[in-house]
C-alpha cells in the first residue's frame, strides 16, 4: 500500500527485454534500507525490487504491467515518480493507493491558476463512474483531489511543490499518465453491483 505522497523522483537509466522489461532506476533513495522483495512504486505501479545498488534498484515489469500503463513507453531519461511502501505508523497524507493502475488518462489541457496549475485530464470510458468531485484519484502515483467531472474528462489543481518534485512539472498537452481509481469507489460500486 502507498499513500500518493511522492518521495522521490528517479530516473529510468536501464532497461532490456520487451514481453517483461526490466529496469534500472536511479533514486536519492538510501538502497541499503530498501529490502530485496519490497515494493516501490514506480510512476504509480507498484514494482518489486530485486536487486540494488548504490543510488540505483532494479525491478521488472510484467507484460500485464506494460499493456495497462505507460511502462511500454517508457525511455531512458525517464523521470519516474518514486514512493516506497506505507508502513504501520507512517503518516497518510494522501489517500490509499494500491499501486494497481486501472487505465491511462491523456492530458488535454493545462492552465495557470494563480502559483499552481490545473490540469484536465480525458479518462477512459469505464472509469469515469469511479471519479467524483472533492474524491481521490492517482496519476503517475500522486495523490491528487478531483476538481470537477464532465462525462470522461476532470480537472485537478496543481501546487507548486508537486510540480516541483514530481514529473507534473513536465507534462504538455497528450502526455499519458497512470490512472488509479480511488478503492474506497471501486469496493463500494462492487457491492452494489457495478463493477
Amino acid at each position: 500500500m502507498f499513500t500518493g505522497i511522492v518521495t522521490d523522483l528517479g530516473e529510468v537509466i536501464a532497461m532490456q527485454g520487451t514481453g517483461e522489461r526490466t529496469l534500472e532506476i536511479a533514486t536519492a533513495y538510501d538502497t541499503e534500507t530498501i529490502p530485496l522483495g519490497a515494493s516501490i512504486a514506480c510512476g504509480g505501479v507498484c514494482l518489486t525490487v530485486f536487486e540494488h545498488a548504490p543510488g540505483r534498484f532494479w525491478v521488472v515489469a510484467s507484460a500485464e504491467s506494460i499493456a495497462r500503463t505507460t511502462i511500454g513507453a517508457w525511455r531512458t531519461g525517464q523521470r519516474v515518480n518514486l514512493e516506497r511502501a506505507l508502513r504501520v505508523g507512517d503518516e497518510l497524507g494522501g489517500h490509499l493507493v494500491s499501486g494497481h493502475v486501472d487505465g491511462v488518462a491523456h492530458v488535454v489541457d493545462i492552465r495557470p491558476e494563480n502559483d499552481s496549475r490545473r490540469f484536465t485530464f480525458e479518462m477512459p470510458r469505464e472509469l469515469a463512474p469511479f471519479v467524483a468531485a472533492k474524491g481521490s484519484v492517482a496519476l503517475d502515483g500522486v495523490s491528487l483531489t478531483v476538481n470537477e467531472v464532465a462525462a470522461v474528462r476532470f480537472g485537478v489543481n496543481v501546487i507548486p511543490h508537486t510540480l516541483a518534485h514530481t514529473s507534473f512539472g513536465v507534462l504538455v498537452p497528450g502526455a499519458a499518465v497512470n490512472m488509479e481509481i480511488d478503492l474506497l469507489a471501486r469496493y463500494v460500486a462492487r457491492l452494489l453491483g457495478k463493477a
